[in-house]
């Protein structure tokens, strides 16, 4: 393996991977983001994404094979990082990670994306918690879907770690952008040759989801986790439905939890239609 970078103590170069964990605002600053475990790390790079920096556990007897082959990669940077410091970036008790990754953070526009006969994207409106973000992001995968829209200036970020390690992996398999507004998305979606149906998702939804009509190009619209969808999405969408529940049910599904029975019914739709 080439030489690497050595750090044994928290410098500066310690104190930028920090701050890529635990500010959003110079994370994207910095235009990077760290990756932990072995399938997120995995995908990364097998869907071709842009590995700035490998760090390994520098104290470890033996690296696995698996870490060792991302090392011996040419034009990758290293850097051997003290196991007590891995373990702090690793945000794991125990036992530090043998191997973490700075990965930049994609330039990715709305009007990149296009929509054609049978497209599906998810919108998630105004998140505030990274880890339902990054399990929507999962099931969305899962599902089939396209692309994944996080709406909202304050929105969770995607490459929040919370959101990283909750999507295993998929944030790395299909588009994930952000959009500051509904209308905007809307906008979109008006300029697109197969314009995708608005479909929002409520609780007083007037038709149960299972009667709507998900078999073309769709967005469904999944709202913040205690006040639903924005009142902008409710107006703009062409359908709000409801996913039925039983009337013993003591609270409402959780976002991530709706998002993946709407993603679930507009794949059954697809696979029987």
């Amino acid at each position: 393996m080439a030489r690497s970078l050595r750090v044994s103590v928290r410098n500066a170069k310690f104190q930028q991977w920090e701050t890529m964990l635990r500010n959003r605002t110079k994370r994207h600053r910095l235009g990077s983001f760290l990756v932990q475990g072995v399938r997120p790390i995995t995908m990364a790079v097998e869907h071709g994404w842009t590995v700035q920096e490998l760090l390994y556990d520098a104290d470890r007897p033996r690296l696995s094979d698996w870490a060792r082959g991302l090392l011996d990669a040419p034009h990758t940077e290293r850097a051997a990082v003290a196991s007590e410091l891995m373990a702090e970036l690793g945000d794991k008790d125990g036992e530090a990670p043998e191997l973490l990754a700075q990965v930049a953070i994609p330039t990715r526009r709305l009007s990149q994306l296009e929509s054609r006969p049978g497209w599906l994207g998810l919108v998630v409106d105004r998140p505030t918690s990274p880890g339902n973000l990054g399990s929507l992001i999962r099931s969305a995968d899962a599902f089939g879907a396209d692309a994944v829209v996080v709406t909202g200036r304050n929105a969770a970020d995607p490459f929040d770690p919370k959101a990283v390690r909750a999507s295993t992996g998929s944030l790395f398999a299909l588009p994930v952008i952000n959009a500051a507004s509904a209308h905007e998305v809307a906008e979109w979606a008006g300029r697109q040759g197969h314009r995708p149906s608005i479909v929002g998702t409520d609780e007083r939804g007037e038709a149960p989801l299972s009667g709507q009509d998900l078999r073309g190009a769709v967005l469904l619209v999944i709202g913040n986790e205690t006040e639903g969808m924005s009142k902008a999405w409710t107006d703009l969408a062409d359908a709000v439905a409801r996913i039925p529940m039983s009337p013993k049910a003591a609270s409402s599904l959780n976002a991530a939890n709706a998002g993946s029975v709407a993603l679930y019914e507009a794949a059954r739709q697809r696979a029987e239609g």
